[in-house]
C-alpha cells in the first residue's frame, strides 16, 4: 500500500522499508492525487528528522521539486529548515554507480554537478536531470 502522504512515507522508511521503494510510492501517490490542493496535501506536514542527514535533506529537495514542477503555488514552509541541507556534497545517481564500490567518476560526478535540479543542488544533492522518472506510472485496473 502507497503512502498518503511524505511524512509517512519516511516513518515507513525509519521503519525498515526501502527508501527508493517507498519514495518512489510516494511520488505515485502525489502524482495519483486528482487536484493540487490534494498534492499539496501529500507534503504539507514536515516528516520526523531521521538522523540520516542525507535522507532528512532528500525529503526536502523532493517536496520543493514536487510543488514547483507541479506549481501548486506554494512549497510547504519545513522544507528551508537547515536540516533540509547538506554540509558535503553528496553525488548520487542509479545509473553511473556501481553499489558495491559506491564508486562515481570525476566525469560522472561533473554531470550531476551541472544537471542537478535546482531544488536538489541547493541542497548539495547532486543528481540526474530527471530525477523521478523511475516512480512508477498509474497502473491499469485489474480485472
Amino acid at each position: 500500500m502507497r503512502p498518503n502522504t511524505l511524512a509517512e512515507a519516511v516513518e515507513r522508511i525509519q521503519a525498515g522499508a526501502s527508501r527508493d521503494i517507498m519514495l518512489a510510492e510516494f511520488v505515485d501517490t502525489f502524482n495519483l492525487a486528482p487536484t493540487s490542493a490534494a498534492r499539496y496535501a501529500t507534503i504539507e506536514e514536515e516528516p520526523a528528522l531521521t538522523n540520516d542527514e542525507r535522507l532528512d535533506a532528500l525529503v526536502g529537495a523532493l517536496a520543493e521539486y514536487l510543488a514547483k514542477q507541479h506549481r501548486l503555488g506554494r512549497v510547504p514552509t519545513w522544507v528551508s529548515g537547515s536540516a533540509r541541507y547538506l554540509d558535503r556534497p553528496w553525488h548520487t545517481s542509479s545509473m553511473f554507480i556501481d553499489w558495491t564500490r559506491e564508486f562515481l567518476t570525476d566525469a560522472i560526478r561533473e554531470y550531476l554537478t551541472f544537471a542537478s535540479p535546482g531544488e536538489f543542488a541547493s541542497r548539495n544533492i547532486f543528481t540526474e536531470e530527471r530525477t523521478l522518472r523511475r516512480a512508477r506510472a498509474p497502473q491499469p485496473a485489474k480485472t
